[in-house]
C-alpha cells in the first residue's frame, strides 16, 4: 500500500473512532429549559442565560433543551429531564396536561426545579385563572406591584449553610432589578434563603414589602427546588456572585 493509502485509511479510521467516542459520551443528566418567547421584554436576560447555560453545559458536560410553550410538556417528556428550569416563563398559559405532568413531577420528586423571576407572576392575567397549586408551591403568594423604574439593591443571605449559598458573600449587591411584592411574605411557607435589604434600594421607593424574600425552597414537596426572584436584567451575567448562584443552584437541584 502506498504511502498516500495509508494516510487517507488512517484519517478514515480516526475520523470513524473519533465519532464513536463522542456519540458513546453521556450527559451527566439533562435539562429542560422553559422559555419566555421572543418578543417579551425579559428576553434579553434570557437569551443570556441561555449562552451561559449552553457553555456551562459543555464545560461540565450536562445537557440543555430549550422549549417556549408547554406543549410538549407530559409525563414521558419530563421524565427525560433530571432538572427544570423556568427561566422567565410565567405560571399561566400552561396546558392543563403540562401542569398535571409537572404537579406529579414536583410531588414525587422526579427531578429538579430552578424558577427565575417571572415565574412568581401569580394571579389573573390575559384571561387566565391563577394556578392554586402553584401559588402554593411559591409559598402560598399572589403579586400585586413591581417597582417599574428598577433599583440597585443588597441582598442579605439567611443560610450561609445551604448549598445553593456557597460561596456568595452577604451582602451581594444586584445593579438592576424590578423587585416584587406579594401578598405577603412567603416566609411560613417555605425556607428563605435570600431577602432583599429594602433599606438599601438605590434610588429609594415606596414600593415596599417589610420583609422581602427573593431566593426560597419549598422544603414540603420531594423536589429539590429553588425560586430566585433576580431574572430581568441581561446585565446579571455579568455578576459573578449571580453566576455563582445559578450555577450552585443547578448542580444542587440535578442533585449532582
Amino acid at each position: 500500500m502506498s504511502s498516500l493509502k495509508i494516510i487517507i485509511v488512517f484519517f478514515f479510521y480516526t475520523g470513524i473512532c473519533s465519532k464513536g467516542f463522542s456519540q458513546l459520551k453521556k450527559a451527566r443528566f439533562n435539562v429542560i429549559v422553559l422559555a419566555e418567547n421572543k418578543g417579551s421584554i425579559h428576553r434579553p436576560y434570557v437569551d443570556a442565560a441561555i449562552t451561559w447555560l449552553n457553555k456551562l453545559a459543555a464545560d461540565s458536560s450536562f445537557s440543555v433543551d430549550v422549549i417556549e410553550n408547554t406543549e410538549k410538556i407530559d409525563d414521558p417528556f419530563l421524565l427525560k429531564y433530571q432538572l427544570i428550569i423556568q427561566l422567565d416563563f410565567p405560571p399561566y398559559k400552561w396546558s392543563d396536561k403540562a401542569k398535571a405532568a409537572f404537579e406529579k413531577y414536583i410531588e414525587k420528586g422526579n427531578g429538579g426545579w430552578i424558577g427565575f423571576h417571572h415565574a412568581t407572576l401569580l394571579g389573573e392575567f390575559d384571561g387566565y385563572a391563577m394556578w392554586q397549586w402553584f401559588s402554593k408551591f411559591m409559598g402560598g403568594i399572589r403579586y400585586e406591584n413591581y417597582i417599574s423604574t428598577f433599583v440597585k439593591a443588597n441582598v442579605i443571605v439567611e443560610d450561609s449553610t445551604h448549598p445553593c449559598m456557597k460561596g456568595i458573600t452577604n451582602p451581594f449587591t444586584i445593579e438592576k432589578e424590578e423587585f416584587y411584592i406579594y401578598d405577603k411574605s412567603p416566609r411560613e411557607n417555605v425556607h428563605v434563603l435570600a431577602h432583599a435589604d429594602e433599606d438599601s434600594y438605590s434610588p429609594d421607593s415606596k414600593i415596599k414589602m417589610g420583609d422581602h424574600p427573593v431566593i426560597w425552597t419549598n422544603e414540603k414537596v420531594k423536589a429539590r427546588n429553588i425560586y430566585i426572584f433576580m431574572g430581568h436584567h441581561q446585565g446579571l451575567f455579568q455578576n459573578e456572585k449571580y453566576k455563582q448562584l445559578f450555577r450552585n443552584a443547578i448542580f444542587w437541584a440535578a442533585q449532582k
